[in-house]
């Protein structure tokens, strides 16, 4: 019993009752409340401003789209919008392939005249 009380002794320190201040009241702790504002200062500059800034410029983009744009889809196919409503586009991928897909899925807007130079 004597060992393991020196061993425990060797990693657990006694806590003994401070005498001198023990009836005053203790100062609070201004810390805690400073590094919680600072965490969330730095979870909003870091990843919820700029994931709103990039979908404002998605909707921005797709909001813009019209007729003889050309674009890039998520699956990177590369065409030009030959019609477009609401919800969905109508992409001529070649002179006689069209594929009607959603607008959601274009993740790009190449400038004028790029399918002409890649084909």
């Amino acid at each position: 019993m004597n060992i393991i009380a020196g061993l425990l002794s060797s990693f657990v320190t006694n806590a003994y009752a401070d005498g001198v201040g023990a009836g005053a009241p203790q100062q609070p702790n201004l810390f805690l409340p400073f590094f919680l504002v600072l965490f969330i200062l730095f979870v909003y500059v870091t990843v919820w401003r700029p994931q709103n800034k990039r979908a404002k410029e998605l909707r921005e983009m797709l909001a813009s789209l019209a007729k003889g744009d050309e674009v890039v889809t998520a699956g990177g196919i590369v065409g030009k919008i030959s019609k477009l409503n609401e919800n969905y586009i109508v992409l001529a991928v070649s002179e006689a392939t069209e594929m009607t897909m959603q607008k959601s899925s274009i993740v790009n807007v190449l400038p004028k005249g790029t399918l002409k130079s890649i084909q």
